[in-house]
């Protein structure tokens, strides 16, 4: 085994595979960009090498950085985690080149599988199903169109050097079918280095079933059993599970035996997924990461098997250190990817100072490279923690897993955890009907109505009264009949002036309060209802609640002038201005278009003196490795626009100006 490694990852990956390492007293050193040097991945590591500015290219992407930095350690081997480097073939070369080890599968292998086409041809010849499409992949706009066109549609346009669900389209219309191609190869070559895409016939309605596969090099290939990864979004993995749900015996044999029959082909070293799309009793071959894959926890929680040490012990030249007879799948673990992304706002990245964070302690397992005071940035992918959940019984699992996503409190940027507890409520994920398209085709559906949460409200004015009547606060309201302006009030007491002006969701509340009574209630108006409220610690942020007539433990921290509110049905961010303030701020009327994020810009398909239309895409962003298109919000005539290809623009930057056009009025 390795005396010493370096972790060539950031976030919850190289905190997991640190978490190893130390269990094997494996030393670790890892490394950092300038935006991560105050992160938990460089804490959990402890020794941590600065390689770069924050944008990956200029840090977790620059193997001379990587390789310099595993000499500055001392380590014997580079463990590259997923992403970034960890299926380039040119790194692996140069690991080996440099004398270290690479854990993970020869170059050689990682270049016949980096490329989707390629590793379509090496299944083919290994007698594995193939969906029909490219034999070769393009770079080519026209040459893919046409390649779409004799296909015949639906088609799935897919970056042929990576994977993860970028450079992915599916496309079921020729009409701005060249700007698909276009948007798809952007984002492919941002990702990966390389914009070819190959095209292939789309399996509409599909289960995504893969098979994690584990060989020493010698032709020694076994098999993990297989993981169902059909609910996605954007072709993105957001929940998975192992074993699959209830597939077809036969094909789940096939499945599992042509895997292997890859893998021996291919003399494949280390542990790698073999990714099929399952329709009826058909299955085709997609494509094998050369990789540790983000889902694979579920694996190690129905084998047992640690699949990092499985790595590592591969890697040393002590081969597999279990046979396929030794391999074993007991119960049923499922996973769901918390990310840092809005569900109510097309899946908009989120990012920021992570204000406070709170996971489940007990039946179940968190990968996290987040804590309180994290910041995330637009610099990396928007995964900031996976829950895995494991029982007996796949129903059980299910419900362990909601359970721990409803006990999970991420404040301070807007996360998907609600859309993942709706997901595993829904009947399609609990009779396992589900397909790949399901998520997409339901995403309206599964939105949540952006109503004003009165108790929510009430709940976190309350909290803000009881921390101005804190010893030290300062506050105005010290006297426990000092609840509001009170010239005047109604029978019960309520102030007829507000006192603080909420906001939470795009609504707002004007706050008033009454006296507070013995029992420590208090009535609050929120807008025209009035609620009465009580609040009684527990400890650790968690209070039992009682608003009205309902009682319920909820967590309740307040950062600068935001309040959270997590109760059993949704977390709240409210934000708190005092009524007067509120009154003297006029809000900003104009045709600037801001960035919603900090990112770069790809495209700037205006110039000044253009007509557009409200909805009309004028610059394209990349953020957190995705595509984000700002458009006009009125009719007018383009007077001014900011930035150009290749230009980094900050959040709420104003990127372009619309003015009205006085013909069009």
């Amino acid at each position: 085994m390795f005396k010493k490694i370096l972790i060539a990852n950031r976030g919850e990956i190289a905190c997991r595979i640190a978490r190893t390492c130390h269990r094997l007293g494996v030393a670790v050193a890892g490394v950092h960009s300038s935006a991560d040097a105050d992160s938990l991945h460089v804490k959990a590591i402890g020794e941590s090498i600065e390689i770069g500015g924050a944008p990956a290219a200029e840090s977790y992407l620059r193997i001379e950085a990587v390789i310099a930095a595993a000499r500055t350690a001392k380590a014997e081997a580079i463990h590259p985690g997923f992403g970034f480097l960890a299926e380039n073939a040119a790194f692996a070369r140069a690991v080996d080149a440099a004398g270290l080890v690479f854990i993970g599968p020869t170059p050689e292998t990682i270049e016949q599988l980096g490329d989707k086409a390629s590793a379509k041809r090496e299944a083919v010849a290994a007698g594995v199903p193939t969906a029909p499409g490219s034999k070769v992949p393009s770079a080519d706009p026209a040459e893919i169109e046409r390649a779409v066109r004799q296909l015949g549609l639906p088609v799935m346009l897919k970056a042929a050097a990576g994977g993860g669900g970028k450079g992915m389209r599916a496309v079921s219309s020729l009409d701005g079918i060249r700007d698909e191609i276009e948007s798809a190869m952007r984002e492919a070559r941002n990702a990966f280095g390389a914009s070819g895409l190959i095209v292939e016939k789309l399996i509409q309605h599909g289960r995504h079933i893969e098979v994690q596969i584990v060989g020493d090099g010698n032709g020694n290939v076994v098999h993990l059993f297989e993981r169902e990864c059909s609910l996605q979004r954007r072709h993105q993995k957001l929940i998975e599970e192992a074993p699959a749900a209830n597939p077809p015996p036969k094909i789940r044999a096939r499945i599992l035996d042509d895997a292997v029959q890859l893998g021996r082909r291919l003399g494949y070293r280390g542990v790698g997924t073999v990714e099929f799309i399952v329709s009826g009793t058909d299955y085709f071959f997609l494509e094998i990461n050369p990789r540790l894959q983000v889902e694979h926890p579920v694996t190690e929680m129905v084998t047992g098997i640690d699949i990092v040490e499985t790595m590592l012990r591969v890697a040393a030249g002590e081969g597999l250190p279990f046979t396929q007879d030794d391999v074993l799948c007991r119960g049923h673990a499922v996973e769901a990817r918390i990310c840092a992304e809005d569900p109510d706002d097309g899946f908009m990245p989120s990012t920021g100072n992570v204000a406070y964070v709170s996971f489940p302690q007990q039946d179940i397992r968190v990968e996290t490279g987040v804590e309180s005071g994290s910041t995330v940035t637009p610099y990396y992918d928007s995964m900031l923690a996976k829950l895995i959940a494991h029982a007996d019984t796949r129903d059980q699992a299910l419900d362990r897993l909601r359970r721990a996503l409803d006990e999970t409190s991420i404040f301070g940027v807007t996360t998907n955890r609600e859309f993942l507890g709706q997901l595993i409520g829904l009947p399609a994920t609990r009779n396992a009907t589900f397909h790949t398209r399901l998520i997409d085709e339901q995403i309206d559906e599964s939105k949540r109505i952006n109503d004003i949460d009165t108790d929510a409200l009430a709940l976190g004015a309350y909290f803000w009264m009881m921390r101005q009547r804190q010893p030290g606060s300062n506050g105005p309201w010290q006297s426990r009949k000092l609840t509001g302006w009170h010239m005047a009030a109604e029978d019960d007491g309520m102030a007829l002036i507000p006192i603080l002006h909420l906001e939470s969701a795009g609504r707002s509340a004007e706050i008033r309060f009454a006296p507070m009574q013995s029992d420590g209630s208090m009535l609050i108006g929120v807008n025209g209802a009035k609620v009465a409220v009580r609040l009684s610690a527990l400890g650790d942020d968690r209070f039992i609640a009682v608003a009205n007539s309902r009682r319920e433990i909820v967590r309740i921290v307040q950062r600068d002038n935001a309040i959270y509110v997590h109760d059993p049905r949704r977390a709240c961010a409210i934000s708190v201005t005092s009524y007067l303030r509120y009154l003297n701020t006029t809000p900003e009327i104009s045709g600037e278009l801001r960035a919603p994020m900090t990112g770069v810009v790809l495209k700037v398909k205006v110039a000044v003196g253009a007509r557009v239309k409200a909805g009309d895409a004028m610059i394209v962003m990349e953020s957190m490795k995705m595509e984000l298109r700002i458009a006009s919000k009125m009719d007018g005539i383009v007077t001014a626009v900011h930035f150009n290809p290749g230009d980094s623009v900050e959040r709420n930057a104003v990127v372009a100006v619309v003015e009205h056009d006085p013909v069009l009025k």
